[in-house]
């Protein structure tokens, strides 16, 4: 039996089902996966009951993996393997985290818009996000298909981002929240970087607004001007007409390109609901300045 994919809409995230990520998965239907992936750019995969283990390789079948940023914490900070981000409310010893965890502060980064990695010199491709506990009310995911967001603009304003590059920083986004308190070892692990504004998709040929609550400004601008207009573009990428809402179930999958979406976690009960999320994160290729310089080869 080959996979059945719904899409939600015609261009942007899919429900993917007559599949189970447990087993060895055929070369057809891995071919079928991936071709959903690039049209749809979420793909959601219901009632999967996958160990960790498993979890990791199916997300190998899309591209090397990442190392999880509470590495640098060191070994006993971490409640998972380091090639799996822990975007969960519990604390190492599995337990609600308290209001003081620091952990806790660091992590309600993620209810603002962001891409994955944005701020690590070779950014995520993918991202792979697995349910195990789930929160009975509020903890959704909410997607924005940032292609669709540029192909909205009008053609003088695309013709305007489109050699613009932007410096992305973690400690940029925490500092949006107020959350400040960080060594200059922990910022010595994580310097700036530079990404592309706008990205062609390779796979779709599709142009791409590459945004984050990471970008803090852009280069060869005027400080305040370049955070207002990353500002407006992320507010117009997140209009409703471009979003798409995931009200988890347990052992949903859900996995999405970070090359062309942005993504955040709405709030829930996040002191009293258990809620166990763990995500792969593929790699991609390059640095996106040092990737070839695809606008110019869609023009």
């Amino acid at each position: 039996m080959t996979i059945d994919v719904c899409p939600v809409t015609d261009t942007f995230a899919a429900e993917v089902g007559d599949v189970d990520l447990s087993q060895p998965l055929s070369d057809d239907d891995l071919a079928a996966i991936k071709q959903a992936f690039w049209r749809y750019s979420v793909l959601i995969f219901p009632d999967q009951h996958l160990s960790a283990g498993q979890h990791l390789d199916f997300a190998r079948r899309f591209g090397p993996l990442e190392t999880s940023i509470g590495a640098y914490r060191g070994p006993d900070a971490m409640r998972l393997d380091k090639e799996l981000a822990d975007v969960s409310n519990l604390s190492p010893d599995g337990k609600v985290w308290d209001r003081s965890s620091r952990q806790r502060m660091f992590q309600l980064g993620n209810r603002l818009w962001h891409t994955d990695s944005s701020f690590k010199h070779v950014p995520a491709l993918a991202s792979l996000l697995y349910g195990r506990s789930i929160a009975p009310i509020g903890g959704h995911t909410e997607f924005a298909d940032c292609r669709a967001a540029h192909d909205a603009l009008p053609a003088a304003r695309q013709a305007e981002l489109a050699g613009l590059i932007v410096e992305h920083s973690i400690f940029t986004s925490r500092a949006k929240l107020g959350f400040t308190d960080f060594s200059e070892h922990e910022r010595s692990q994580m310097p700036p970087v530079l990404q592309r504004l706008v990205r062609c998709i390779p796979e779709s040929h599709r142009r791409s607004l590459y945004l984050a609550s990471h970008a803090g400004h852009i280069i060869d601008m005027d400080q305040q001007q370049g955070a207002a207009l990353l500002a407006e573009l992320i507010v117009h990428a997140t209009q409703r007409q471009f979003v798409y809402t995931h009200r988890w179930r347990t052992n949903d999958l859900v996995m999405w390109d970070n090359r062309c979406t942005m993504h955040r976690g709405t709030a829930f009960d996040d002191l009293r609901w258990r809620r166990d999320v763990q995500r792969a994160t593929i790699s991609d290729v390059a640095n996106s300045c040092e990737q070839p310089n695809e606008l110019a080869d869609a023009a």
